[in-house]
């Protein structure tokens, strides 16, 4: 196990999901993931995190080229694609925007795919919000799971660590207690199931990836 003077540096990229629209920041669901992982044990930093809602993929992209070099770190997050879909943008597109950011995580995780853990897009067509904008339910779930699939599909190809949290979101999406006042994006309580879902995925490649 690492010193704990020397922890891990961790990169969280994304949107809103990453940085936690209308919840506080110690609510997020990657500055939960690296506190429960710490109380374990895992010396681990508290994310940088490079999110803003509403990003879509290439304006992830665009925010990370404007951002300063961002060197090399030993833990590396990526959720992105909601702002795609809620923009109707093609199943095609996205898997070359995708895989450009997934090729992009490894390498600031120093070239090491098991370094890299990608989250699934969560089902926002479950939400109120989506039902007071009368928006389709089925096709949006139609639409993610095509998203979702192209995700996991890369991540396999390039060794990268899938965590399913779609169906949580789906299972949970009409409570009040797991949204914030917006009834759209996830609370605390929310990231707290998605948090629980990643946490072994993570603490195996936190336990494996010793260099």
């Amino acid at each position: 196990m690492q010193e704990a003077d020397n922890p891990r540096t961790y990169l969280a990229l994304g949107d809103s999901y990453t940085i936690g629209e209308g919840v506080d920041p110690d609510d997020r669901w990657p500055v939960q993931l690296a506190r429960i992982l710490r109380a374990e044990g895992v010396a681990l930093d508290d994310p940088r995190i490079i999110a803003t809602t509403g990003w879509t993929t290439d304006e992830l992209s665009q925010a990370m080229d404007s951002a300063e070099p961002l060197g090399e770190y030993g833990f590396v997050t990526l959720l992105i694609g909601v702002n795609n879909q809620y923009r109707e943008r093609s199943h095609s597109e996205y898997r070359g925007d995708f895989h450009d950011l997934l090729r992009r995580a490894i390498t600031l995780a120093g070239g090491r795919s098991d370094r890299v853990m990608v989250l699934s897009i969560p089902d926002w067509g479950v939400t109120p919000f989506a039902t007071a904008q009368g928006r389709d339910p089925a096709r949006i779930a139609s639409d993610l799971d095509g998203y979702n699939a192209i995700a996991a599909e890369l991540c396999a190809q390039h060794g990268v660590a899938f965590v399913d949290i779609t169906g949580i979101s789906r299972e949970h999406g009409t409570d009040p207690e797991m949204l914030v006042a917006d009834g759209l994006h996830p609370s605390g309580a929310m990231y707290a199931l998605w948090t629980a879902q990643a946490l072994p995925m993570a603490r195996r490649l936190l336990s494996e990836a010793r260099a």
